[in-house]
């Protein structure tokens, strides 16, 4: 029976030891808590890193007593923590991640080192209990490079990914010595998850820019492999934080705190000590208001709790300095004989003591500088049964994108985030309640087994996508077949196109001339009597006159504008005009002027616009732009506009490659036909043969083709393996 394999740098438990004696406690972490539901049925597993440096002799009791708990731990040493999780995941990923490169980020090669290591280490580990039909789940941005080294041992695993922080923007994180690698670590999931769609769509930029990779819509297309991207925003246990709420010992705190801040409104703030927190900033908010607004001195109470965080590296030290300060500095200035304007409290509480704060604050104060979801605003929400208070959130963090009832600010904007506290400390009770009724409708719909459910199946369905279409690809079962058709044919047509399936596409058209390889492949199509073979191209009847009016092949050019029978004339399709050429030109020309790398060609009935060697990005933007500029004036000139590889062509209806291969097709008596082409205009072909035709299309398996290969080289290949069945 095959099981579920979740990753993550942590295990869901806390160890504490002391003397060699160890104890495990549950954690309370978002992840832990959602991910319970998966890990503890069946064989289910999940696989990290216990948190401690566990000493050699005791990693066997250790090990037994995670296995009672379906846990299976890897074991770091404290180099390897210093170097691969202090180091590179937090002194790299985590600042450029955060968009904070330029001020903390440090690209040390020993790090990077170590972290390669690590991954590998999971990887080992991963490998020892991975069976066929087990899916494997990773989690964050401390194992990027995992689902790459498990699909190169296991190519047939079903990977999901997930990044539980955000993924920058290209500029951001091109900055990354190693980003090319990491993204191909990413790319080895089939499934890859983001809280946001905003960092769903930065993850394609990179990716598509950084990597010789295909997207279409949230689809990358490396190799015969099709890895979907998506977003998932991960939601919170609502019916536990809003149970917890009527909890004896909840209740009890309520109460206290409810005595203690008699007459006072409450701000709620809690975070862990993060430079992308915000907390600074928060601080500064909160003291514009008492200095602008000194009609809310003993009046408003700001509840602070920064949970401690890596406070020996440096700039966290720093940081949790400059908060002392700050608060000191505020109460110092504000504090009267019976009110403290900040309760700053440096440590973790229990959870019933959250709970108890979460229900009685009059407002959260959730303002990140960036953040990929944030939990805390979806536990607060979840913990006002009564419908009340009010919740001011960060647009940088991804729950905005869902709590939108929320009171959104920029958190860079003092001014904005100080009246927004204003705002809330003046709602009226009614439109608290009518806001709060929606967050909580929301964070109790998109709760966490939500978030996992959905994740899960459509994982399933990308594998399952995956499977369709590699039914498709010509595999060896598939060649076979193919072979046998051809073997047993008296009379055989041959349809092949030229750029992009007998030769790789290159920078310019003049550099994609034919080889002595493929002349010698076909004059051996060519030698056997019973091979009709026509090379039917995009390009000029020039062109492939000058490189095959000496082969036995018919020539079909400029998308069937053009024929040439061996050894007769060229002839092309009577009727035709060009005089629509000088409007069309004219916005072409316009182009080329505001996109630098783009150029025409001209060809008899067709004009291309060509945006190969414009930069990525630019010239899917102008090549769009210029599809929706052209759409009117084509149809009333009775044209086509025909968008291929890095080019969109202007051509006459009439010049079609579907008609020019059904022409040579009448009156003729072929046994098999078979037709191969990279392009959108080599659709029309597979459209127009009739279905028993083996069509087969080129680096995609997106067509109306039966079959596909990946590249030119496979293509050869196969052709090759054809010619030599009569040998």
């Amino acid at each position: 029976m095959s099981k579920t394999i979740i990753i993550s740098n942590r295990l869901p438990v806390k160890i504490t030891g002391n003397e060699g004696n160890y104890s495990l406690e549950p954690s309370e972490g978002g992840l832990a808590t959602g991910l319970g539901s998966i890990y503890k049925q069946g064989d289910n597993v999940w696989i990290g890193w216990p948190g401690v440096d566990v000493a050699e002799e005791q990693q066997p009791d250790i090990t037994h007593k995670l296995r009672d708990l379906s846990l299976m731990p890897v074991y770091l040493s404290q180099e390897e923590i210093n170097e691969y999780y202090e180091g590179f995941s937090n002194e790299v990923l985590w600042p450029v991640f955060h968009y904070y490169a330029s001020t903390y980020a440090s690209y040390k090669q020993s790090n990077w080192q170590f972290y390669q290591q690590v991954n590998k280490k999971f990887r080992d580990v991963v490998l020892r209990i991975l069976e066929p039909g087990d899916i494997v789940w990773v989690h964050d941005y401390q194992l990027l490079l995992l689902p790459g080294l498990i699909r190169n041992e296991r190519p047939d695993v079903s990977i999901g990914f997930f990044l539980h922080i955000p993924f920058p923007s290209y500029e951001m994180f091109r900055l990354i010595p190693w980003r090319a690698e990491l993204l191909d670590g990413i790319l080895g999931a089939d499934l890859i998850g983001f809280h946001t769609f905003d960092d769903a769509r930065h993850f394609m930029s990179a990716a598509t820019r950084l990597l010789p990779v295909r997207s279409s819509s949230n689809i990358i297309n490396t190799g015969d492999r099709s890895i979907v991207v998506e977003s998932f925003p991960m939601g919170i246990d609502s019916e536990k934080y809003a149970a917890l709420t009527k909890a004896p010992e909840v209740l009890e705190q309520v109460k206290l705190l409810k005595h203690n801040f008699k007459g006072l409104q409450i701000i709620l703030s809690v975070d862990r000590l993060d430079y992308s927190k915000g907390i600074l900033q928060r601080l500064q908010a909160f003291e514009m208001l008492l200095k602008t607004y000194p009609e809310y001195k003993e009046k408003v109470s700001l509840y602070m709790i920064v949970v401690p965080s890596r406070d020996t590296v440096p700039q966290y030290k720093e940081l949790r300095d400059q908060i002392d300060k700050r608060v000191g500095n505020i109460n110092g200035l504000y504090r009267t004989m019976d009110w403290n304007p900040i309760h700053y409290y440096y440590r973790s509480f229990p959870i019933e003591t959250l709970s108890a704060l979460y229900h009685i604050a009059d407002v959260c104060l959730v303002t990140p500088m960036r953040d990929g979801m944030n939990l805390v605003s979806k536990e607060f929400v979840a913990s006002r049964t009564k419908n009340d208070g009010v919740l001011i959130l960060s647009e940088m963090a991804g729950a905005s994108k869902e709590l939108t009832e929320a009171i959104i600010v920029n958190p860079n904007n003092m001014v904005e985030v100080c009246s927004a506290i204003v705002a809330a400390l003046n709602m009226i009770p009614d439109e608290k309640k009518r806001r709060m009724v929606q967050l909580r409708s929301m964070v109790s719909k998109f709760n966490v087994n939500h978030w996992v459910k959905l994740f899960i199946n459509k994982l399933a369905e990308v594998k399952e996508m995956q499977l369709a279409m590699r039914t498709k690809h010509v595999s060896y079962k598939t060649e076979q077949h193919i072979k046998d058709q051809f073997a047993n044919a008296t009379k055989r047509l041959i349809f092949l196109d030229y750029d992009g399936t007998l030769v790789n596409f290159k920078a310019t058209a003049e550099q994609a001339i034919p080889d002595k390889d493929l002349y010698d492949l076909l004059d051996k199509l060519t030698a056997d009597p019973a091979n009709h073979v026509v090379l039917i191209s995009g390009r000029k009847h020039e062109n492939l006159n000058d490189w095959f009016s000496h082969t036995q092949t018919d020539l079909v050019a400029e998308h069937g504008a053009w024929t040439k029978y061996k050894g007769q004339k060229w002839h092309r399709i009577p009727g035709l005009t060009d005089q629509w050429k000088p409007d069309v030109m004219q916005i072409l020309e316009s182009y080329v002027d505001r996109t630098p790398g783009s150029f025409i060609e001209e060809k008899t009935y067709s004009l291309v616009w060509h945006f190969r060697k414009v930069e990525d990005g630019l010239g899917e933007l102008r090549s769009n732009e210029l599809m929706s500029n052209l759409k009117y004036l084509v149809l009333d000139k009775g044209l086509q506009i025909l968008p291929g590889d890095k080019v969109i062509e202007v051509k006459n209806m009439e010049i079609n490659k579907g008609k020019a291969s059904l022409t040579l097709l009448a009156n003729q008596d072929y046994d098999l036909i078979m037709a191969l082409g990279d392009d959108h205009t080599d659709e029309d072909i597979f459209k127009a043969l009739p279905p028993e035709a083996i069509t087969i299309k080129i680096g995609s398996n997106n067509s109306a083709a039966k079959y596909y290969l990946r590249n030119p080289f496979e293509v050869r290949r196969l052709l090759r393996s054809l010619t030599q069945l009569g040998a």
